[in-house]
């Protein structure tokens, strides 16, 4: 009776360990396909509430001016041959006027916001 307890415990066990891992496999290919394809629509709306107000509406740079540098216009060619590992980089790191967002933008939502300036600069 023992035995046949300890088996049923672990086909449990196993059948569990299945489920799981199962579920794991699908929930990194979400993820995986979620960083693939960025929410324009997610980024404009994380652009217009963080990053318009110095950047301006159009990310032209024309927002709000600080003592300092002026707001990077992110329509323009310098911005545009910029790699996206290095645009990441500031919006999480920030610049001298500009906050560091890793605090409060995820990297999905910093991937959503970067989809959404090279909209812009299209």
């Amino acid at each position: 009776m023992e035995r046949k307890l300890i088996r049923q415990r672990m086909m449990f066990s196993v059948l569990a360990l299945g489920l799981l891992s199962t579920y794991s496999v699908y929930a990194d290919a979400d993820q995986t396909m979620r960083l693939d394809t960025p929410d324009l629509n997610k980024g404009k709306k994380i652009f217009v509430k963080y990053c318009s107000g110095c950047h301006g509406p159009l990310g032209q740079g024309d927002g709000y001016r600080m003592l300092g540098p002026t707001p990077a216009d992110l329509t323009s060619l310098a911005s545009k041959q910029k790699s996206d590992t290095d645009l990441l980089k500031t919006i999480h790191e920030g610049k001298p006027n500009m906050p560091a967002w890793k605090f409060r933008l995820s990297k999905e939502n910093s991937r959503d916001v970067l989809a959404y300036i090279r909209a812009l600069a299209e």
